[in-house]
Formats: C-alpha cells, structure tokens, sequence
C-alpha cells in the first residue's frame, strides 16, 4: 500500500475512465436479444456518472429521470474493497467498493470505472484513518496528543491492578488455615 497517494490526483477525479463504455457494452452483449434494452441504461448511467472527492468525503451520483447521489464522509468508513471480474481486469479497471456502519451487508458505494483504484484505495485509506504526512512526522513533529491520556490510563490500571493484589493478599491472610482444628 502506498503511504502517500497523490491526493491532487485523486481530488482531480470526476468522471469514470472511457473503458467503463467499453465494459457496459460487452456487459450487454451478454444476452443479444436484450441488448437494446439494457444498452440504454448503461448509456446514460456512463454519461451522467460523476465523483467529487472533498476533505470531507465523496460523492457519486448518476442518473437523468432518477437522479441518485450518495454522499459518505470519511470518518464514516469502515472497510474498503476492490473488485474486477477479467473484462475488467482486461480494459484495466476495477470497482472501489466502499462500506460503511450502516447494518447493510452490501458495499454503501461502489466506485466504478477506475484505473487508478490502487491510488483510490489508498486514498480514502489514508483519509479514514487519519493519517497525517508521514514527511511532517519525521521532522520531529510532536507524538500525538492521545498518547498521554493512555499513559494516566496505564497507570491508573497498574494501581488498581496492585490494590487487588493487596487485598487478596491480605484476605488469603485472614481466612483460618484448613489445617486448623477448631475449624469444621
């Protein structure tokens, strides 16, 4: 995985490459007597499909009569997936699939028509878990501010780990011996 994908690049990314009106046309060369049928759909879902990667997130939308945009932030990401069947793999593309907390087993977004979808990945990797520039943090920058709270969390647990220790000690101590005679 890339540790810095050029984010330009990435941000720069509007419209799927022209391969994916190649692969919707052998997609509905799959059953011929269909194919004017199916044809039509991919047409206008290839020439209304547009991305727009933000700092917040990404949107994807398409559609002429019914029009869908799906918005996701980035802190909402939980998983990302790539996925090409051979077509794809052959024209060089493949699909980003991007899922969320949302209950769905299913992708909540499927980035279609990529050939950068390595870079993608990465990417919105990069940007759900909030990785800061690797280049800042070599020059000396500060640890993260999260690193003293988990130092009192470490020893708070240390102390409390100690006090039990203590108290069984002192209540093996207590309890009469089973070697005892006047104990039944």
């Amino acid at each position: 995985m890339n540790p810095h994908p050029d984010e330009a690049a990435i941000l720069a990314i509007e419209r799927p490459h022209p391969s994916l009106w190649t692969y919707y046309l052998l997609s509905c060369l799959i059953v011929p007597p269909l194919f004017p049928i199916l044809l039509l759909p991919m047409y206008f879902r290839y020439h209304t499909l547009k991305y727009k990667f933000t700092s917040e997130g990404i949107s994807m939308s398409w559609g002429i009569l019914f029009r869908r945009e799906i918005i996701i932030n980035y802190a909402r990401i939980q998983d990302i997936h790539l996925r090409s069947n051979l077509v794809e793999r052959w024209l060089g593309l493949a699909k980003v699939l991007i899922q969320t907390a949302s209950g769905s087993a299913g992708a909540e977004m499927t980035l279609e028509g990529l050939r950068e979808f390595e870079a993608v990945r990465d990417f919105l990797y990069s940007k759900m878990r909030g990785v800061k520039d690797p280049a800042h943090r070599a020059a000396g920058a500060a640890a993260p501010a999260d690193t003293a709270p988990d130092a009192e969390l470490a020893a708070a647990l240390r102390d409390v780990a100690r006090e039990l220790r203590e108290t069984r000690l002192a209540l093996q101590a207590q309890r009469p011996s089973s070697r005892d005679p006047g104990h039944v």
